[in-house]
């Protein structure tokens, strides 16, 4: 039987996780407007971000992304990213090991 939990219902902040065991690395990023994320990596992954509501600017290394709701940035976490919130925002994101 699946267990089946509402995007709203994960409600630590900023990052809720999906999965308690953290494997893969699955979360719910939630963002005020003018909130980010200091820029950060995440190496040995590749990552999606969908992003559910809001608005974010999406900075990866030297390059800025703007993502509106349904859109889905790929990329991988050896680049640096620093999530920002133009305006209230919620996004998933899923970490899965990197392939070689």
């Amino acid at each position: 039987m699946p267990e089946i939990t509402a995007i709203d219902d994960l409600t630590d902040s900023p990052h809720a996780e999906v999965f308690a065991e953290r494997q893969p690395r699955t979360v719910r990023l939630e963002l005020d407007a003018g909130d980010g994320v200091p820029a950060h990596t995440h190496p040995g992954t590749n990552i999606v971000l969908h992003l559910l509501s809001g608005h974010l600017e999406l900075a990866l290394d030297d390059e800025a992304y703007e993502l509106t709701p349904g859109e889905v940035a790929r990329f991988s976490g050896e680049r640096e990213i620093s999530p920002q919130a133009v305006e209230h925002s919620t996004a998933l994101l899923v970490f899965a090991p990197a392939t070689e």
